[in-house]
């Protein structure tokens, strides 16, 4: 299991992105983001050499607040031919320089995801090592991808897109909308997802589709 480092980040994980964001195809702002961390989860790097974090954060700079989902990887060494997904550099209190990509790019990241959609994974809590995350669902009625059958992310105004040679699509929710009701409901064509929790700026708890397989 990840071991969670509580300890400095320079910059802060929150600073990188709000730097980064504004970039993004499905950002809904028009300014820099006034940015909160809402939720999310952590995978394991079976070489244990890549943390893997899903996190959402809310942007509050506008008139309607907004979540994002920000997947990332944290590496000790640059990701050979990633320069593009780079988010930024920060120094670690324990483990030195880290090299921070979106995660979308990276993949370890992208291997584990599927992993996940499969059942073969668990996922882990943001903040606390060695503990499950119970609020993470995930189902998958398809036959099984590998990170191999993918080919480039690609962006759009709504998500990130992985398809494969073959047909099916991995997208990744990038925009987080509550579930109505709480209960994620997968759209037609769907043969597996990942749904998770955040919270909102009211303090409620809100559930929604994090990826799907289609």
């Amino acid at each position: 299991m990840a071991i969670i480092h509580h300890t400095a980040l320079k910059p802060t994980k929150l600073e990188l992105i709000t730097s980064w964001l504004p970039s993004r195809p499905w950002y809904l702002g028009r300014g820099a983001p006034e940015l909160v961390k809402a939720g999310g989860f952590r995978l394991d790097d079976p070489e244990g050499e890549v943390g893997i974090e899903f996190m959402v954060v809310t942007d509050t700079s506008g008139g309607h607040p907004a979540a994002y989902l920000v997947p990332l990887t944290y590496r000790g060494a640059p990701l050979d031919g990633a320069e593009h997904a780079l988010v930024g550099t920060m120094e670690h209190g324990v483990l030195g320089r880290r090299w921070a990509y979106d995660g979308c790019h990276d993949p370890v990241l992208v291997a584990q995801l599927l992993a996940l959609v499969e059942g073969r994974v668990q996922a882990q809590d943001q903040n606390t090592s060695d503990t499950p995350d119970r609020e993470v669902t995930r189902s998958c009625t398809g036959d099984g991808l590998t990170a191999a059958d993918l080919t480039t992310a690609a962006d759009d105004h709504e998500g990130t897109e992985l398809p494969t040679a073959g047909g099916p699509v991995l997208r990744l929710h990038r925009v987080l909308r509550p579930a109505p009701g709480g209960t994620p409901v997968l759209p037609p064509g769907a043969t597996g997802h990942v749904s998770g929790a955040w919270n909102m700026p009211d303090g409620s708890r809100a559930q929604g589709l994090f990826a799907v397989v289609r």
